[in-house]
């Protein structure tokens, strides 16, 4: 029996696939499955953040994931109070998501994923994104939040 190698065709459809479009895949299907989990149970669930699991401390991604569970629930305001960057990341998925789709429909290369993360725009808000973890980090300790 010989293995067959895949077909040239093959290859270069799976190479034309764009960093752009993976990214917004699997941008797609966290929140598909922030959609199917019960958002009953998620402050049940374990601390998979290895920062807070050593210190006991939120990092600035700390609450994401239930941000979205919530969000894509429908409990805006459960969603905010898990980390205001939640419905932030999940809008721009969606924007990446509907970038790449049209790309694809009209036969063109989406935006280079390399470009788009080193736009002003997305510095700035990865910017702000630190800061907010950096506050509620000092805001953690002085106890003037509780640890979420």
């Amino acid at each position: 029996m010989s293995t067959a190698s895949p077909s040239p065709d093959l290859r270069q459809r799976v190479a034309a696939v764009s960093s752009t479009e993976i990214t917004a895949a699997i941008g797609v299907g966290g929140v598909v499955i922030a959609a199917l989990l019960p958002a009953g149970g998620i402050e049940d669930g374990p601390v998979i953040c290895p920062f807070r699991a050593l210190t006991g401390l939120p990092c600035p991604g700390c609450g994401l994931t239930r941000s979205w569970v919530y969000l894509m629930h429908g409990d805006v305001g459960s969603a905010l109070a898990s980390n205001w960057f939640g419905p932030v990341l999940i809008l721009a998925v969606i924007v990446l998501a509907v970038v790449s789709v049209r790309a694809r429909l009209t036969r063109s290369r989406p935006a280079d994923l390399d470009k788009l993360v080193k736009s002003p725009i997305v510095l700035g808000t990865f910017a702000l994104f630190l800061a907010y973890g950096a506050v509620r980090l000092i805001l953690t300790m002085t106890g003037a939040i509780p640890a979420i």
